[in-house]
């Protein structure tokens, strides 16, 4: 079969109009390429408490109320994952099967710092984004019978989340192997795919601004800020990329290659074609930049609540 076009073939067309339950059964589909589908039965419980928490339905904690990084982009950094692992054991010997499991977890588990407990009354979960990956590992060590997580195995799940924290020189974790190390580049890349990849991601940035605003990061003091500052970002993860993430972004070609037949880096054409977008919003002065964005229905009304 040829080849198809990238033309012809977009990221967000490989699953349609994707729901939790398609996103979870192409990541057994992935998983099952390379190991025994026994062995996704643990991830599977573990994404369906991870589902309850976020919709407030885990015992001790509200539902999410952040929407930029809510459940969404929890299972679309878990797709990423999934993604990297197969393309990565197409080209090379595969990743042990008990670190493979360990790091669509991380990818499950990295955002729950957000997440508020019940007897938390103030703003939103928004207020933890600067330690919401230390939170996140103190979830994971709370809640570990829950999700009936091995403790040999707390510590690289949580040196995996920790790979996710941008503000974290990479070279300071101490991995217990080579292995665990690359894994960890497979899921901090997977989170800068999957945010960036977003067909809506220019237009959820207004999200990630009120997000920043409540958690008093400083130099976001209005929402054009958040605009200006994402095409520094993206040269700021390109830079991830190479030097921390020793390049792990290129197994998704071989992935999307095998899969689906298409000969490009679906994540990398994606933001790249957003990218390229933004550059244009910021040479036209005419108008605000909220008219340009071209899912207007995401932003019209937003902020609904927020001054």
């Amino acid at each position: 079969m040829q080849v198809n076009s990238i033309y012809h073939v977009q990221l967000s067309q490989l699953m349609g109009n994707p729901t939790p339950k398609t996103i979870i059964t192409e990541v057994k589909k992935i998983f099952c390429y390379h190991y025994p589908s026994g062995s996704f039965s643990d991830i599977y419980k573990n994404y369906l408490l991870i589902k309850k928490l976020f919709e407030g339905k885990f015992p001790g904690y509200k539902a999410c109320n952040t929407e930029y990084h809510n459940f969404t982009h929890t299972i679309d950094i878990l797709l990423a994952t999934a993604r990297l692992i197969d393309g990565y054991n197409i080209k090379n010997a595969p990743l042990p099967a008990q670190l493979a499991m360990n790091l669509l977890k991380a990818a499950l588990f990295h955002d729950t710092g957000y997440l508020q407990e019940k007897w938390d009354d103030e703003g939103t979960g928004a207020k933890y984004t600067s330690s919401h990956v230390k939170r996140s590992i103190q979830f994971l060590n709370k809640h570990q019978a829950a999700f009936k997580i091995d403790p040999d195995q707390i510590m690289t799940v949580s040196n995996l989340i920790l790979c996710t924290d941008l503000n974290v020189r990479f070279e300071t974790i101490t991995f217990s192997s080579p292995e665990e190390q690359l894994a960890g580049c497979i899921l901090g890349t997977s989170d800068l795919l999957s945010q960036m990849s977003d067909r809506e991601y220019l237009e959820k940035l207004l999200f990630l601004y009120y997000e920043f605003k409540e958690a008093g990061i400083e130099g976001f003091d209005i929402e054009f800020d958040m605009i200006k500052k994402t095409l520094g970002f993206y040269e700021f993860m390109k830079k991830r990329f190479s030097e921390s993430y020793v390049n792990t972004y290129m197994y998704a070609l071989y992935h999307f290659k095998k899969r689906s037949l298409v000969d490009q880096n679906l994540y990398i054409v994606a933001i790249e074609r957003h990218i390229g977008y933004l550059r244009r919003i910021m040479d036209d002065d005419r108008t605000n930049f909220r008219h340009k964005l071209r899912r207007k229905t995401r932003v019209q009304t937003y902020p609904k609540t927020k001054s």
